[in-house]
C-alpha cells in the first residue's frame, strides 16, 4: 500500500516546512558532520582511497552485464573464521595434485552482482579498479585455469578489498552461496582495508569460515602464521606518479615524516625531535590552505611551505611510517618507491610478505615507545648499511608493491611455495635484487631440484686397495633402479685392479678407469664415460647405505670442480689428501646459494677393512686439517657459503606403521 503524497512547486511535501532559523541550523550541522566524515575517510583511514568504477571490464564483460543474484534473507552465514587454521588442517592439498611445472591452478568465479531481497547491492562501490586489475593479472598468469575441476585455489569475484564499502552480513552470505565454497576450503580473499570504526579490527570482519585471507593490516593477534598472507596496502600513486630511481647515498634530510592525521601524541613527540635536531628532520602535515581533492593529496606542508608528495620522500634517508587508525598504511608503499628507508613504528604489525621477505635489509622497525630515541637509533646505523637499505627498499617496491599484479602474483607464489616446498624459491631469490654470479664461472649449469628419472645417474666409485669393500659397494649400488652406469676410479698406480671375472655381476655397464696420480680430486673429474646429468660420487668404504637411500637422493658438479675451482683449493686438497668433500660443498653452495639438507637418518661409519694405516680419516691430524681447510676455503671464496640448517628429508611413510610392500623406500635406516 502506498501513501499519497502532496506535490508542490519544489517537489514532494513529505514533512512540514521548518522555520527558517531552524532549517539553517540543521543544514549547517549536517554539513559540518558530512565534511568531517569525508575528511576522516580521506586522511585517516587511507591516504589514497581505492578508486572504484563500474566501467572497468573483466573477461571482456562489463560489470553491468554480470548476472544479478538475489540473496535471500534466510541464506546461511559462514562461521566467523577459525584462528587455529593452518595449511595442514584447513587446506586440502590433494586438490592441487602433482604437476610437472609445480604450479597451483587458480579458478576465478564468474562476475556476479549480488543484491539483497529488495535489490540493494552488497557493496556501495561494486568492482574497484584495483580488484579488477588483480583478477585480470591472475587470469593472464600461469596460475589461472578456467576448468573448475582442476583448480587448487578459488578466488571470488566479489570485491572485499575495502571493508568500508561492504555490507558485512550480506557479503558473507554471498560467499556462502558460491558453488565450491565448502566452508571456505581452498578459497582466497584479498582485503586491504580491514575493520571499521571505532575499533578497526586488524582482519576482515566478514565471516569467512576456513578461507585463506590475504590481508593488508594483520596484527600478531589475527594473523594465522603459515596460512594467511600479509599483503601491502596498495597506493594508487604507484601508477599515477613516476619516481625515477635515485642512487643510494646521503639526502637533504635525515628523517622525514609525511603522514597526515596521525595521533596527537606522535605529533607532539615528532615536534620535540624536530626542535632538538633542526633541519635534519622535516615534519610535514596536510596543507590547510589548499582545497580538498586530488591536488591536496599530492601536497604536504610545513609552516606554509608546500612540498610535492611523494616526490619529497626522495629527499630523505629515513621516512617515518606510523600506525594510523589501521596498522597497514599506503605510506609504506610510497616510501619504498622513493628509495627512502622506512622507519616502521606499529607494534604487533605483520609486515607485508614477511613470510619470505627479510625486512631487516630494507627497513628499521622501532617499538612505538622508543619514538623519543628514534634519532639516536638511526644515527648509529653505518652509512654503507643505509645505502644498501635504500637500494633494497626500492627493489622491494618494484618487485612486490608496485602494482596489483605484483601483489597478487607474490601472494600466489607464497602459497605455491607452501604446497610445493621442494620447488620453492630460495631466500636469495626472494630477497636479492639480482642474482650474484660467481665471477670465476661464466655460465654455471643448474639442474632441477629433483632430477628426472629417465636419464638415471652414474655412480663414480673412488677406490685404492679395498677390494672386498669395493665389491660390496658395487653390489649395493647396482640395486638402485635409477643407476645408468658404474665407473670405478682406480687410484692405485702401484697395483692393477682385479681381473674382470672377479667383479660382481651387474646389469648396467661397468668400467674401470686407472688414474695417473693418486689424487682425491680424481673422484670429481668429468670423465668422458659420464653421460648422465646426475652423478653419485662415493668412496669404496661407504658400505652402510642401502639402495633405497641412494635412490632417494642424487645430484652432480664435476666439471666445475675440476676446471673452475677458484684459487689453489684443488691443489691444497690433493696435497693434504683431505677435504675434497668440503671443497665440493663450498663450490655447490656458492653457485646455487642453497643450504645442504640431511637425507634419511644418521648412521655410524662402517668399514671392516679400514685400519689406522690406510684409513685417511683415522689419522690424528685429519680433523685438525678439516678445520684448517674450512678457513682456507672461506678465504679463497671471500665468503662463508655454508649455512647451518636444521632440515632432514625423509621419504613418505618412512616410519609409518604401514605394509612394507606399499612403501616406496622400505629399506631405509636398516643398517
Amino acid at each position: 500500500m502506498c501513501a499519497s503524497v502532496k506535490y508542490g512547486s519544489r517537489g514532494p511535501a513529505l514533512i512540514p516546512r521548518m522555520k527558517t532559523k531552524h532549517r539553517i541550523y540543521y543544514i549547517t550541522l549536517f554539513s559540518v558532520v558530512l565534511l568531517g566524515l569525508i575528511a576522516t575517510g580521506m586522511f585517516q583511514f587511507w591516504p589514497h582511497s581505492i578508486e572504484s568504477s563500474a566501467e572497468w571490464s573483466l573477461d571482456r564483460r562489463s560489470v553491468h552485464d554480470a548476472p544479478l543474484v538475489r540473496i535471500p534473507m534466510s541464506s546461511p552465514i559462514p562461521e566467523r573464521g577459525d584462528l587455529s587454521c593452518r595449511m595442514h588442517t584447513c587446506f586440502d592439498v590433494y586438490r592441487c595434485g602433482y604437476n610437472p611445472k609445480n604450479k597451483i591452478k587458480v579458478y576465478i568465479y564468474p562476475l556476479q552482482r549480488f543484491v539483497d531481497e529488495v535489490g540493494v547491492p552488497i557493496s556501495s562501490t561494486g568492482l574497484s579498479r584495483e580488484y579488477n586489475d588483480l583478477l585480470s593479472a591472475i587470469s593472464d598468469s600461469d596460475f589461472y585455469t578456467d576448468d573448475v575441476t582442476r583448480a587448487c585455489l578459488f578466488i571470488p569475484s566479489t570485491d572485499v578489498l575495502n571493508q568500508n564499502s561492504l555490507r558485512i552480513r550480506e557479503t558473507a552470505q554471498a560467499l556462502a552461496m558460491l558453488p565450491r565454497w565448502d566452508k571456505g576450503m581452498n578459497h582466497l580473499l584479498f582485503n586491504m582495508l580491514p575493520g571499521g570504526p571505532p575499533d578497526y579490527n586488524t582482519a576482515l570482519d566478514v565471516p569467512r569460515d576456513r578461507a585463506l585471507l590475504a590481508g593488508g593490516g594483520f596484527s600478531t593477534w589475527t594473523y594465522r602464521q603459515g596460512y594467511d598472507v600479509s599483503i601491502p596496502v596498495y597506493s594508487p600513486l604507484s601508477a599515477e606518479v613516476d619516481l625515477p630511481e635515485r642512487q643510494p647515498g646521503p639526502r637533504r634530510y635525515f628523517i622525514l615524516s609525511s603522514q597526515t592525521a596521525i595521533h596527537r601524541e606522535y605529533r607532539v613527540e615528532l615536534e620535540r625531535l624536530k626542535e632538538e635536531n633542526g633541519e635534519a628532520l622535516l615534519l610535514l602535515d596536510k596543507c590547510s590552505n589548499l582545497s580538498q581533492g586530488l591536488a591536496s593529496v599530492r601536497k604536504r606542508c610545513y609552516k606554509g611551505q608546500v612540498y610535492d608528495y611523494p616526490q619529497i620522500l626522495q629527499e630523505s634517508s629515513f621516512c617515518v611510517v606510523l600506525r594510523g587508525a589501521r596498522l597497514g598504511q599506503a605510506t609504506l608503499s610510497d616510501v619504498l618507491q622513493a628509495g627512502c628507508v622506512p622507519v616502521i613504528m606499529a607494534d604487533s604489525y605483520i609486515l607485508p610478505f614477511s613470510e619470505v621477505l627479510d625486512w631487516k635489509r630494507a627497513s628499521v622497525v622501532i617499538p612505538e615507545e622508543k619514538l623519543p630515541e628514534m634519532y639516536t637509533i638511526l644515527k648509529s646505523i653505518p652509512h654503507r648499511q643505509v645505502e644498501e637499505m635504500q637500494r633494497q627498499a626500492r627493489w622491494f617496491w618494484e618487485a612486490y608493491f608496485s602494482s596489483m599484479k605484483a601483489i597478487g602474483m607474490t601472494t600466489l607464489q607464497i602459497i605455491n611455495d607452501r604446497i610445493y616446498p621442494y620447488a620453492a624459491r630460495t631466500y636469495e631469490e626472494w630477497n636479492n635484487p639480482s642474482v650474484v654470479k660467481w665471477s670465476s664461472v661464466n655460465s654455471p649449469l643448474f639442474l632441477p631440484l629433483i632430477p628426472p628419472r629417465s636419464p638415471g645417474f652414474t655412480a663414480v666409485v673412488l677406490t685404492y686397495d679395498r677390494i672386498e669393500s669395493l665389491f660390496r659397494v658395487i653390489t649395493e649400488i647396482s640395486k638402485v633402479s635409477s643407476l645408468a652406469k658404474l665407473l670405478v676410479v682406480w687410484n692405485n698406480q702401484n697395483k692393477s685392479p682385479p681381473e674382470e671375472s672377479l667383479w660382481p655381476k651387474v646389469t648396467v655397464p661397468l668400467k674401470v678407469v686407472r688414474t695417473k696420480e693418486n689424487k682425491l680430486s680424481n673422484r670429481f673429474f668429468p670423465f668422458d664415460e659420464i653421460e648422465t646429468e646426475a652423478v653419485l660420487a662415493i668412496d669404496d668404504d661407504i658400505i652402510m647405505l642401502t639402495s633405497d637411500e641412494l635412490q632417494f637422493g642424487y645430484e652432480y658438479f664435476n666439471y666445475l670442480y675440476t676446471y673452475k675451482m677458484p684459487g689453489d683449493i684443488k691443489n691444497w686438497v690433493d696435497a693434504h689428501m683431505n677435504c675434497e668433500d668440503i671443497a665440493m660443498n663450498f663450490l655447490v653452495a656458492n653457485i646455487t646459494g642453497k643450504a645442504p639438507i640431511k637425507v634419511t637418518p644418521r648412521k655410524k661409519f662402517k668399514c671392516p677393512e679400514c685400519t689406522a694405516i690406510d684409513g685417511l680419516s683415522l689419522d690424528q691430524t685429519h680433523m685438525v686439517e678439516r678445520s684448517e681447510c674450512i678457513n682456507k676455503f672461506a678465504s679463497v671464496f671471500g665468503t662463508m657459503p655454508l649455512k647451518v640448517v636444521e632440515h632432514r628429508a625423509d621419504p613418505v611413510l618412512y616410519k609409518d606403521d604401514f605394509p612394507e610392500k606399499l612403501k616406496s623406500f622400505p629399506n631405509i635406516g636398516s643398517l
